[in-house]
């Protein structure tokens, strides 16, 4: 367990020069919560405010946005790009996709200053709200409203794995410490419900990806691995995998999907605006739809941290999770 500790405690270590300067004497702020020294959350919604001070408000003439780096960023920068369109129409300004290759260096570039809008994936939302300012607003739907995603725990065919407790004295893949369902839920429900906790009980491997997860165990690299089954199911409608290769021995609760949102500094004229070309984004015919129609998701919705993002901080707290940025 030391060996996790330090990779949670190096994830959630964030220290970074921030540009822009915000409550950074916790004695100007009524309420801070769990929110790093540099925002105030006045109104106890769990995220941070826009500065009251309009000296501290940002309005770039070049907007940049990135996506949560769960697989290929090419796939994603053509995904994003008939929206990027439309969100420049609306905004009036350039918007530049910026491929991140991690969770901590996504959550990096908005607390210094450098991303300005966003996709975190799940398990990143809590730090990416409470050391870079990060307020998401909305998450993706299907038609009907319905969301989420589910982590499973694959294996490969003839791998000897056929429960959970097979994977006993074996090798499991995560993804990384910030991911929901590529660490932190798969481990507080082994060790809640199977008494498996890693190292003592298997040996435990990072592949940084969710894809390449799922790479791994259909190539037979990782006898078992933890994944989000939306971007199984994103990879299997791609033929990236097929159905031949995988086996599925576990399937959790449904989560929330990625959370989208803005950093907490942006002018609130401009933070609305984006706001306004999320939820009035036409989908039909849209580079989006094609890409995530095979999730079945079709619109915006909105949402809140502080209610959808409820199980993922239960699910930090189990694991003892710190979101200190320093």
């Amino acid at each position: 367990m030391r060996f996790i500790k330090t990779i949670l405690k190096t994830a959630t270590a964030i220290g970074v020069a921030a540009t822009f300067s915000s409550f950074a004497n916790a004695s100007e702020c009524s309420n801070q919560g769990a929110l790093d020294s540099r925002y105030c959350d006045a109104d106890k919604d769990l995220i941070a405010d826009v500065p009251t001070d309009s000296s501290q408000w940002a309005d770039p003439d070049t907007l940049i946005f990135a996506y949560t780096p769960v697989e290929d960023p090419a796939v994603y920068k053509t995904a994003w790009s008939d929206f990027l369109t439309y969100l420049e129409d609306k905004t009036g300004k350039d918007v530049v996709f910026f491929p991140v290759q991690s969770n901590a260096a996504e959550i990096e570039a908005m607390r210094s200053g450098r991303l300005h809008i966003a996709g975190f994936n799940t398990g990143s939302n809590p730090l990416a709200v409470n050391c870079a300012g990060f307020r998401p607003f909305t998450i993706m739907a299907g038609a009907d409203g319905s969301f989420g995603y589910e982590m499973e725990i694959l294996t490969y065919p003839g791998s000897g794995i056929e429960t959970v407790e097979d994977i006993k004295g074996k090798k499991m893949a995560f993804t990384s410490p910030t991911s929901n369902s590529g660490f932190k839920a798969p481990s507080a429900i082994l060790k809640a419900d199977y008494n498996m906790v890693p190292e003592r009980d298997f040996e435990p491997t990072y592949s940084g990806k969710h894809d390449n997860s799922i790479l791994g165990v259909a190539n037979k690299d990782y006898p078992a691995a933890a994944i989000a089954n939306s971007v199984l199911a994103r990879m299997l409608s791609r033929d990236v995998v097929t159905e031949d290769q995988i086996v599925s021995i576990y399937k959790s609760q449904t989560f929330p999907t990625t959370g989208f949102g803005v950093a907490h500094n942006l002018k609130p004229e401009l933070q609305q605006q984006i706001q306004d070309a999320f939820m009035n984004f036409p989908w039909e015919g849209s580079s989006l739809e094609k890409e995530f129609s095979r999730n079945g998701e079709a619109q915006f919705i909105p949402i809140t941290y502080k209610e959808h993002w409820d199980v993922i901080r239960k699910i930090d707290a189990a694991n003892g999770v710190s979101y200190s940025c320093s």
